[in-house]
């Protein structure tokens, strides 16, 4: 029986030590002394980014750390506001609570260490003899419990005798009461000038001086509020019932004594109207059948698929020239830049598109020449995605460009037209990747490509001039695009768009690529007005212009007719321009 009860406690014993093990609770590190501020700290000791590591500190290892810091080689600025608010909390700290200096300041018996001014003059007799110079020194006089020196400038004779009447300065005065807090003081008003600046400060303190009260209420919701004469600042609370009925209302502490409470403007309290007592009213209760779930309506939500935008830039230009020597020509130049965006996106299905249409044309009339087309373009760019993989869509594209108006070559003696609408045309056709870094830039890769240029003009427009064969009237053009769009903003008011195509033919010189290069600069003024800088950059292998001497003369080549060669096309267009969005 007794190894059963020696067990019976072995095994209970056991247990409680069993589980008072894992009742433990995981103490926090604690690191004393500040060590964290120093290269003290042991790294293996315990993790700084963990929540259970903090630094302790007692109060007075606080005020010796921070009597530290706050030497002046610390800092940068002695003067800098950090230094000094740590300056004033250690002396709060070191020193009595205000409200003791405010009660031994208000009680201090100021009269018991003044002195009366009749204390500062006190007659003395002075012979005949000792008057030998225009003013005769007076010997230290005690008067009471204070000692007078002084220089006699008003005298006054009775026979053969000087007598002090008044003396106006008075070198120091000093007192032998052993409750005498100064050792000296220059003038009989220093203790009254002294009572008086401290009643002046203490009201200070008094006016300016703060009381941090917290309001609360139902809820979690904690309003500070601080009372002060000098604080206009008004905080909102919800007041709310035990139902969580809430009226809103407003505190202030218009002074350090005082808290303001102002009800919501435009709350309406109503009161219900008094009825008379019926005892013979019947209400009808009808049972309602809780068994099975009443039907729900649904909600239909219709989302915005398309988003539309319109983005409209008009330039002008003057030069007006009069008898000016050093030569140019009177002009007027205008600019017209309309351009309509149309997006969709459907994230139910992962389809997205992009797509716009802009309308950019130019005029220049001149005293020389008249009225010019200086720019001409209508170009139309959609793309529709679905979702692939990561930040990868499977896109389709189509580009076009054209231009709406005629456009001539001019000569010394005639003009050529060398485009119209729809002559030349060109559309671009790819499907491939669409890779989106970013929401505002766009990579898009499109190895089944299909490039088409359209002259069907070719009574009037030269057709070779776009790389169109002399006796066709288009270009069928198999190949692999490459397009690219960004926008990026350096600076709230400035904003840079590229849009970069590129175009390679499978069948013919794959090595020569086509290239165009748009680039618009773009620095807002104001909401309606910015300085636009638009350049455009086409490099076509095959579009050829012909090719001149130094003389101006066509450069002919070996079958004797005029060489043509691929160049470089550049517009550049800076000015501006009043831009509306809607």
């Amino acid at each position: 029986m007794d190894t059963l009860f020696k067990k019976s406690i072995l095994i209970f014993i056991f247990f409680i030590s069993f589980f008072s093990c894992f009742a433990q609770d995981i103490k926090p590190i604690t690191i004393t002394g500040g060590q964290l501020d120093s290269l003290m700290f042991d790294p293996g000791s315990g993790n700084l980014d963990d929540d259970t590591a903090r630094i302790d500190f007692s109060a007075g290892d606080a005020l010796i750390f921070l009597r530290k810091t706050i030497e002046t080689a610390y800092w940068k600025d002695t003067t800098d506001l950090l230094k000094e608010s740590l300056s004033r909390l250690v002396y709060e700290a070191s020193n009595p609570p205000f409200d003791s200096t405010l009660f031994y300041l208000k009680s201090y018996p100021f009269d018991s260490i003044s002195v009366l001014w009749k204390e500062y003059g006190v007659p003395r007799a002075i012979t005949g003899e000792e008057v030998l110079n225009d003013s005769v020194a007076v010997p230290a006089v005690v008067a009471g419990d204070s000692t007078l020196v002084n220089v006699v400038d008003s005298l006054a004779f009775s026979g053969d005798s000087l007598f002090f009447t008044k003396a106006d300065t008075l070198p120091e005065m000093s007192s032998e009461k052993s409750v005498f807090p100064l050792d000296y003081y220059d003038n009989p008003c220093f203790i009254d000038s002294i009572r008086a600046a401290v009643e002046s400060l203490l009201g200070l303190i008094d006016k300016r001086d703060s009381t941090l009260v917290l309001f609360t209420g139902r809820g979690d919701e904690v309003i500070p509020v601080w009372l002060n004469s000098q604080s206009e600042k008004m905080q909102r609370y919800w007041l709310r019932s035990d139902m969580n009925d809430s009226v809103t209302v407003w505190i202030g502490g218009h002074s350090k004594d005082t808290i303001g409470l102002y009800l919501e403007s435009g709350i309406r309290l109503l009161r219900p109207v008094r009825h008379e007592m019926r005892s013979d009213i019947k209400v009808e209760m009808q049972e309602v059948d809780r068994s099975s779930l009443l039907e729900v309506r649904k909600i239909i939500v219709k989302p915005e698929l398309w988003k539309y935008r319109t983005e409209t830039s008009f330039a002008l230009n003057q030069t007006a020239l009069s008898n000016w020597v050093k030569g140019g020509e009177s002009s007027v130049s205008t600019t017209l830049d309309i351009t309509g965006f149309a997006d969709y996106e459907n994230k139910l299905l992962k389809l997205n598109s992009a797509n716009f249409a802009r309308l950019k044309y130019g005029l220049i009339a001149t005293t020389e020449n008249g009225v010019r087309k200086n720019l001409d373009l209508f170009e139309t760019n959609s793309k529709i995605n679905h979702k692939a993989f990561g930040k990868f869509d499977f896109s389709g594209i189509m580009l076009f460009k054209t231009q709406i108006s005629k456009g001539h070559t001019y000569t010394d003696s005639s003009k050529n037209m060398v485009s119209r609408f729809m002559n030349p045309a060109t559309l671009t056709l790819g499907f491939g990747l669409d890779y989106k870094p970013g929401k505002k830039t766009s990579i898009n890769f499109s190895p089944l490509s299909y490039k088409a240029t359209f002259v069907p003009d070719t009574s009037r427009i030269d057709q070779t001039l776009y790389g169109v064969a002399a006796d066709r009237r288009a270009k069928h053009e198999p190949g692999m695009s490459f397009m690219i769009t960004n926008e990026y903003k350096p600076s709230e008011s400035l904003t840079v768009t590229n849009r970069l195509q590129l175009f390679t033919n499978y069948r013919h010189n794959p090595q020569n690529i086509d290239i165009d290069w748009e680039m618009i600069l773009t620095a807002r003024i104001n909401w309606f007005t910015e300085l636009r800088l638009n350049t455009h950059f086409i490099f076509d292998d095959d579009t050829k212009t012909p090719e001149y001497d130094k003389d101006d003369k066509p450069v002919l080549g070996p079958d004797n007719k005029p060489k043509k060669t691929a160049r470089i096309q550049f517009k550049e267009l800076l000015g501006f321009s009043f831009v509306f969005r809607f």
